[in-house]
């Protein structure tokens, strides 16, 4: 079926958008820090709200099926309004921990609109070749995640509120833009109705178990890795005088890098096929974490950040591949519903990984530290091995 040609670019470009709020805090952290008085492990605490937020938001959304009942543009509109005014609440001057907490708790809730809605939006309009469409749309994600280091870069003469009033007014750009010209997607199938054991259902098939399974452990290294980024930077530059390293343009491009790991991705899977892509995907972002501690004791900085570019671009190629597969194995009016709830674990999970680290580097500083996000992988490599046949070689 032919789709009007600027559907995916509207899509990827709201996605974009919206998805700036998701590291906004992190994007200003210091400055949040000296205006509120925060302690050092605030960043992951203030992190660890969004995900909070999120997983709580994903949960109420699957539990009440909100974008398989509802149309989907207009739930991304709705949720990107909300997302941005709790995201611009941060720069009330009386705010403090608790408040800002809140604020990214709320940021983070409304977000459950807008990635996953976003992807429901795009698997209603493209049936062959979701891989590939997938691609573009959670590249969009990883540069939108990115955008706030970049603009704190660019915005450095200026007040750091500016980060979170440019980051709102493009979510709520992105939101108007998705409601306004993308329509209800020829796939689509409503739900008639609230199914409390659809959250449950759709893990009885094994297949889904498998590729679920093989994103949690996806989940458990990504976001860790994209919160610690500066601080890996940072350290770096503390222990080698030869690193003069400008850490908001450095995490930006760390992390958007990862944007065109999975356009390529999905353009691979089509050859190959999305199962092995993602296994492979996996494989090696899961190395990167066992061989972490040697290249962070290296003397090259330029090894290093090398290290973390190519890092960055295979923790997330799998991403959107998974989400296909996701999408792929699910019943067509529960597609929404069993997007929202995979990503309501996984992002759990990544509640886990990034307090654990917190909370380890307050009494280590070693580099070894980031090998136990090697668990994740590990493991989802472990269930994609068992339950899935890699040596389908195309289509899957």
């Amino acid at each position: 079926m032919k789709h009007p040609k600027y559907v995916l670019p509207v899509i990827v470009i709201s996605q974009f958008c919206c998805t700036s709020l998701w590291f906004a805090g992190n994007g200003v952290i210091n400055d949040l820090a000296h205006s509120f008085g925060l302690d050092g492990d605030a960043m992951g605490h203030l992190t660890s709200a969004v995900q909070f937020g999120f997983i709580i938001g994903t949960l109420i959304f699957a539990v009440l099926a909100i974008a398989d009942r509802y149309s989907p543009s207009k739930v991304f509109m709705v949720s990107a309004v909300l997302g941005a005014a709790f995201n611009l609440g941060v720069i009330w001057e009386g705010n403090d921990l608790s408040s800002l907490l809140t604020l990214r708790f709320l940021t983070g809730f409304f977000l459950a609109g807008i990635y996953p809605v976003g992807m429901k939006i795009a698997a209603d309009h493209y049936e062959k070749g979701l891989g590939k469409s997938l691609g573009f749309l959670v590249g969009a994600l990883v540069v939108g995640t990115a955008f706030p280091h970049l603009l704190k870069d660019l915005t450095g003469a200026y007040p750091w509120k500016s980060v979170l009033m440019a980051t709102s007014s493009l979510a709520v750009f992105g939101g108007l833009l998705m409601v306004l010209v993308v329509p209800d997607g020829p796939y689509r199938k409503a739900a008639q109705r609230t199914e409390l054991s659809a959250c449950v259902s759709v893990f009885k098939n094994k297949e889904f178990r498998a590729v679920a399974f093989g994103y949690f452990g996806h989940m458990w290294e990504l976001y860790a890795f994209w919160a610690f980024v500066p601080i890996m930077l940072q350290k770096y530059g503390l222990s080698h005088s030869t690193a003069n390293f400008n850490i908001p343009l450095l995490s930006f491009v760390i992390i958007s890098m990862g944007g065109l790991a999975c356009v390529l991705g999905g353009y691979i899977s089509e050859m190959v096929g999305s199962k092995r892509t993602a296994f492979i995907a996996l494989f090696l972002s899961g190395a990167c974490c066992l061989v972490s501690p040697m290249v962070f004791d290296s003397g090259s900085p330029s090894l290093f950040i090398g290290f973390l570019i190519f890092w960055g671009m295979v923790v997330i190629t799998d991403s959107p591949l998974f989400s296909t597969l996701v999408a792929q194995n699910a019943p067509a009016e529960l597609k929404g519903t069993a997007l929202t709830i995979v990503n309501c674990i996984g992002f759990a999970i990544t509640i886990i990984s990034i307090q654990g680290i917190t909370a380890i580097m307050t009494i280590t500083e070693s580099n070894s530290l980031y090998v136990i996000l090697a668990i994740g992988p590990i493991l989802g490599l472990i269930a994609l091995r068992k339950n899935i046949s890699l040596l389908i070689p195309k289509g899957a």
